[in-house]
C-alpha cells in the first residue's frame, strides 16, 4: 500500500518554472492519489509557499528564476518545513552533490515517467519521519541528561551545605519531589536557586 492510498492523501508542493513540466508532474501526481496543494514557478515561492501549507514533500526544479532549487532547498531543509524530491535535468555528479549537501531526500532526472514518483515520494516521507523521530529522541536524551546533571550539582550542594552523603542527599531530593509532586530536576532547579 503506497502512502497515497491512505485515507489522508500527501500533499505535495510543486516548484518547476516550464509551465508544461509543472501541469505533467501536477496531472501524474493526481492520477497517483496525491494532493497537490501549490504550484510555483520560482525557489523563492516554493519556501514561502511550504511555510504557508506545509506539505508532506516538495518536488523541486533546481534551475528556476529568482532563486534556484537547491538554496531554496537547502532552507526548506534547514527550518525542518519538509522533504525535497530534486526533480531536474541535470544528472551530472556536481549537480547530485549539491543536492545532497542541501539535505535533499530524494532526485528524480528529467524525463521521468508516472512509475517515478510513487517511490520517490515514498522514499522521501518515510526518510524524514525517520529523520524528525530520531530528531526527537535526541532532544529527549539532552533533556535528561541536563536533568541529570542539574540533580548531580544538587545533590553536591545538599552534600555541602547540609552535610548529607550522596544517597541522602538523592533521598532528600526524591522525598522533596514526591511532597511537591514535581521531577526530581525541578526540586534540584529549586535546590540551587535557594542556594545561589
Amino acid at each position: 500500500m503506497t502512502f497515497a492510498e491512505n485515507a489522508v492523501p500527501v500533499t505535495v508542493l510543486v516548484a518547476e518554472d516550464e509551465a508544461l513540466i509543472r501541469m505533467d508532474l501536477v496531472e501524474m501526481l493526481g492520477e497517483l492519489g496525491y494532493r497537490v496543494v501549490s504550484q510555483v514557478a520560482d525557489g523563492q515561492a516554493a519556501v514561502d509557499q511550504t511555510r504557508a501549507l506545509l506539505p508532506d514533500v516538495v518536488f523541486m526544479d533546481i534551475a528556476m528564476p529568482r532563486r534556484d532549487g537547491l538554496s531554496a532547498a537547502e532552507e526548506i531543509m534547514a527550518e525542518g518545513l519538509a522533504p525535497v524530491v530534486m526533480v531536474t535535468a541535470f544528472s551530472q555528479r556536481e549537480a547530485v552533490q549539491r543536492a545532497a549537501a542541501a539535505g535533499v531526500l530524494g532526485y528524480l532526472v528529467k524525463p521521468f515517467g508516472k512509475a517515478d514518483l510513487a517511490p520517490a515520494i515514498e522514499i522521501a516521507v518515510a526518510r524524514w519521519q525517520q529523520m524528525n523521530e530520531l530528531n526527537a529522541q535526541i532532544v529527549g536524551l539532552r533533556e535528561r541528561q541536563t536533568a541529570r546533571e542539574l540533580v548531580d550539582t544538587a545533590k553536591r550542594r545538599l552534600e555541602q551545605d547540609l552535610g548529607l552523603t550522596e544517597p541522602e542527599a538523592f533521598a532528600w531530593l526524591r522525598r522533596a519531589a514526591m511532597d511537591q509532586r514535581v521531577t526530581l530536576a525541578e526540586v534540584a532547579a529549586r535546590v540551587l536557586a535557594e542556594t545561589a
